[in-house]
């Protein structure tokens, strides 16, 4: 994605990338390790995704749109469950059977919530906001990712304020985990 893109740009990218870690999850023989590490890169950017929505879209969207907390409030319920699945991926290995039914289940879950995001919820955003807010929250987004986590942590909260003064040191935490797990295999 360019620099510059609005909200609903980036975190559509967001999304086809997503859709495409799990394409390569698929392609990789049922038991291969490059499994394990294609869905330890799609957890990561899931959970930053997740991360940089619940910082600034859903924000965004209680205050701007009609009806937008209760929309929001699903978004929410969405992720709570899409980090349970994480969670429980985090220590399977590929040969565990829980691995793969975890990885279509998370597949199933996700690309239902990425449909009513760019069906529903970004129109209502678009329509909400003018050009310019979009392209600001679309740079907070960028900004945000930076720093967020990159593992799922269900008892960091998914709302302002607490979230935004807890994301930044949980995602340097998970950074260096994730160094140290990579120098380590």
């Amino acid at each position: 994605m360019e620099p510059g893109g609005d909200v609903i740009a980036e975190l559509a990218a967001d999304h086809r990338e997503l859709e495409d870690l799990f394409s390569q999850i698929e392609l990789q023989p049922v038991d291969h390790p490059r499994r394990r590490e294609l869905a330890d890169r799609l957890t990561a950017e899931l959970v930053r995704h997740t991360v940089t929505e619940e910082l600034h879209l859903y924000p965004a969207v209680r205050k701007h749109v009609l009806h937008g907390a209760a929309l929001a409030d699903k978004e929410l319920a969405d992720h709570a469950r899409a980090e349970q699945m994480l969670k429980g991926l985090e220590d399977r290995n590929v040969d565990d059977p829980l691995f793969n039914d975890t990885i279509a289940k998370l597949k199933f879950e996700v690309a239902s919530h990425m449909r009513e995001e760019e069906h529903k919820l970004f129109p209502k955003l678009a329509a909400a906001l003018p050009p310019e807010e979009l392209v600001e929250l679309g740079r907070l987004v960028r900004r945000a990712r930076e720093t967020a986590p990159t593992r799922p942590h269900s008892l960091l909260p998914n709302t302002p304020p607490a979230h935004r003064l807890l994301v930044p040191g949980t995602g340097l935490v998970d950074r260096v985990r994730d160094l140290l797990r990579t120098t380590t295999r």
